[in-house]
């Protein structure tokens, strides 16, 4: 993709927050994400840019704060993982990061009460706020169904590249948006066949 006038305004929240993303793998879920945010912002030109970007750029460096093995353990090998613990508080803490991040890098208090506002929940809430939201939210699903998704988190899930594809392909219910719940059926297509799902 080409280099956007917004995505030269973001390299310094970028470099900011670039040492949080060292951790569960978020220097590749994170551009990735970013990615697919971009491409939903193109569907949803009514939404904030500014502010889906910021929010999906920072949504996860709170992960930056909890040991590795706590998060597979309690956040994706564990019964009721999409609620434990770890899960609240990768939110709690990538509110608190995020708001150091914006702030040393100038933006104020109503971007960055917004931004915080997405990140606070995006795992956990129920329902989404409004749109930005919904599309910040998609944005963190779509990289799921992209070969390097699938390659990451069987690894934090423990099991193979194709249970995981199944696994994915019955939440597609779970998109907030019709372009978002097309791009992940899209992709997984793609993904299947590059991955020679069918026989392996």
């Amino acid at each position: 993709m080409q280099v956007l006038a917004e995505d030269v305004r973001l390299d310094p929240v970028w470099r900011r927050a670039e040492p949080y993303m060292r951790a569960r793998k978020n220097d590749v879920h994170i551009p990735l994400s970013f990615q697919w945010c971009r491409r939903l912002l193109a569907k949803h030109p009514e939404a904030d840019a500014e502010i889906c970007l910021l929010a999906i750029l920072l949504h996860d460096i709170g992960w930056f704060a909890i040991d590795m093995d706590e998060i597979v353990a309690q956040g994706f090998r564990s019964e009721n993982f999409l609620t434990s613990d770890v899960r609240y508080r990768h939110e709690a803490e990538g509110v608190r990061l995020a708001r150091e991040v914006l702030a040393d890098c100038g933006y104020g208090d109503n971007v960055i009460g917004a931004v915080c506002e997405i990140i606070d929940g995006h795992d956990t809430r129920p329902e989404p706020h409004h749109l930005n939201d919904r599309i910040v939210r998609d944005a963190d699903k779509l990289w799921r169904y992209e070969v390097a998704g699938i390659a990451v988190a069987v690894d934090w899930f423990g099991i193979t590249p194709s249970a995981y594809a199944d696994q994915i392909e019955g939440e597609l219910a779970r998109f907030e948006t019709e372009a978002g719940r097309a791009m992940a059926e899209a992709e997984l297509a793609i993904t299947r066949d590059r991955l020679m799902l069918h026989v392996i």
